[in-house]
């Protein structure tokens, strides 16, 4: 099997490079919300969706809204919940509102509360996803969530959406129930967007294969398609003997050499063939 060639980065590039993450998706965030968020009303959750209802009942710069209530927030998680955070969120933490000031002038994307939820989700979604990858946040009620996690017992999950819901039902009653369900439907479309950062597009396939041409099938994995393959105990539920099972990760685009391989060399084998959001290792993404 051929040696595949290591990727890893030098520390300080690596560290550079997500600086310029934090800052590139923090820039994306502030003009989502700039050019489709804010002049639709759309509080979808979040420091920006208190920003939001804040500039509708007061005229409040969103800017000036988001450092008041973001820096509070880092330095009280710092206290709280220690330095697990890192000078890169403070950096996101800081920038996102300066951006959001900045851009302030730009035009509305569009009017259409619709299209308004659904792209300034996909922008948010898209920036935040950015941030993440240089393994940071722009702090926020993401910050107040886990404050209220570790006192209180609720689960993160359970914080957050307490979190974000109440912003959302504030909402309803500021603006008007349509609205609050544009801020819905930003917040899925948020959620699904920073998923599809995270892991991509390029779902890779597990197989796990039980064939009695065991060895057969591990040869060709490995030799032609140039794959790890990992021999697993099992046992037959019925007749008890011990059917050992060959568990493989490929690529989308090996699946269908692995299965005239596996097909080739034993037409009975018993194939269970599943979807990897993201893979890690060797011939894979690297961390």
């Amino acid at each position: 099997m051929r040696k595949r060639r290591d990727k890893t980065m030098p520390p300080a590039v690596e560290a550079a490079l997500e600086y310029a993450y934090v800052l590139i998706g923090a820039a994306i965030v502030a003009v989502a919300f700039n050019v489709f968020l804010l002049p639709n009303r759309i509080a979808s959750g979040g420091v920006s969706g208190i920003s939001t209802i804040m500039h509708a009942l007061f005229g409040i710069e969103p800017a000036y809204v988001q450092w008041a209530l973001n820096i509070p927030l880092f330095i009280a998680g710092v206290v709280l919940l220690g330095r697990q955070f890192g000078v890169k969120t403070f950096v996101g933490t800081v920038f996102l509102p300066l951006v959001v000031y900045l851009t302030k002038g730009m035009e509305p994307a569009t009017t259409n509360p619709l299209l308004g939820a659904i792209f300034g989700g996909i922008g948010v979604g898209l920036g935040l996803g950015v941030v993440f990858r240089g393994r940071a946040s722009t702090g926020g009620t993401d910050l107040a969530a886990q404050i209220i996690h570790k006192y209180t017992g609720l689960s993160l999950g359970m914080c957050v959406i307490l979190i974000d819901g109440l912003i959302v039902l504030t909402a309803a009653f500021v603006f008007d129930i349509e609205r609050a369900l544009y801020a819905l439907i930003a917040l899925y479309v948020t959620s699904k967007t920073i998923d599809l950062v995270q892991v991509g597009l390029g779902y890779s396939k597990i197989a796990l294969i039980i064939t009695k041409e065991e060895e057969k099938v591990r040869r060709a994995i490995l030799h032609e398609i140039d794959r790890g393959v990992t021999r697993l105990p099992a046992y037959g539920g019925y007749t008890e003997h011990e059917r050992p099972m060959l568990m493989c990760v490929v690529a989308q685009s090996e699946f269908t050499k692995l299965k005239q391989l596996v097909r080739t060399i034993d037409p009975t084998a018993f194939v269970i063939v599943a979807n990897a959001a993201e893979v890690l290792g060797e011939g894979f993404q690297r961390t």
